[in-house]
């Protein structure tokens, strides 16, 4: 390995690590009631999901699925709503719509 004067190299090592470093991870959010658990109905595939047996938290879902050796789906429902901003000009926003 060749360096020039007034650089330096990493080894493979470090590098690979210090990018892997700064990917970030998304963070679960168990606390969004907004967000229910499905396993899938029997007969379904990814091509064409089915809802089937709702769990009641992501924990549950996980257990079960790998119990099973399948999925699980998470589902969230939306409305379109209209949002005025400063400027006067509505705009068409999403909002989570809660659980009943």
């Amino acid at each position: 390995m060749e360096t020039r004067p007034g650089t330096v190299t990493a080894p493979p090592a470090a590098v690979a690590g210090a990018s892997a470093a700064k990917t970030r991870r998304k963070r679960r959010n168990t606390d969004d009631g907004n967000v229910r658990y499905f396993l899938p109905k029997a007969g379904s595939s990814p091509a064409k999901p089915e809802l089937g047996q709702e769990v009641a938290s992501e924990g549950e879902a996980l257990i079960e699925a790998f119990k099973s050796g399948q999925s699980f789906y998470t589902l969230t429902a939306w409305k379109a709503v209209p949002e005025v901003n400063g400027g006067g000009s509505p705009v068409i926003v999403k909002q989570a719509v809660a659980r009943t």
